[in-house]
């Protein structure tokens, strides 16, 4: 009974932090159903996990962010074989649901970016995805349950090389 007590709880945090596992879901899956089905799966752990999450220990959406990143890189290590050399690279379209940015305005440098995002390791498009939403190295180390020091060597290590990579990518033409 007590599952059915915090339920409401549940479907309000979730609904008013929805946007999360919609934008881990782009992040690791390949096509519309996978995504799909990997949102289904962290939704299904976020529920499952739901009786266990204290909010005096971290803000709902650190603790949804924990989870979702959680399954969704278990859930690209366990298919790692099927999505060898198939991960799709984020393009332009996937900028609605990553960020705010306008669809009717492409800007082919800012669409390159979230291509290299997109190769990125699992971690590290993880650690890049929070930087992005302008989470504190604080809560992205809580979130990813590494040290803020490593957070900020880490973004550091990504900036340069997404910063080299741009270069190359300007100085070729694409």
């Amino acid at each position: 009974m007590a599952e059915r007590g915090r339920k409401p709880g549940f479907d309000a945090q979730l609904r008013e932090h929805r946007g999360i596992v919609l934008k881990v879901a782009s992040l690791y899956a390949r096509s519309v159903e996978d995504r799909n089905d990997l949102a289904q799966e962290i939704y299904v752990q976020l529920w499952r996990s739901f009786e266990r999450y204290d909010p005096t220990r971290a803000k709902f959406s650190t603790w949804l962010y924990r989870i979702a990143l959680n399954v969704a890189i278990s859930h690209l290590r366990r298919s790692s074989d099927a999505w060898s050399g198939r991960l799709e690279p984020l393009e332009a379209h996937h900028l609605e649901t990553i960020g705010n940015a306008p669809e009717n305005e492409p800007d082919e440098r800012l669409s390159a970016l979230y291509t290299l995002i997109g190769q990125l390791d699992a971690l590290n498009r993880a650690l890049i995805l929070l930087y992005l939403e302008d989470r504190s190295y604080a809560e992205i180390a809580e979130i990813l349950g590494i040290s803020e020091t490593n957070v900020a060597t880490k973004i550091g290590r990504i900036k340069q090389k997404l910063r080299g990579r741009m270069t190359s990518v300007a100085a070729t033409g694409g």
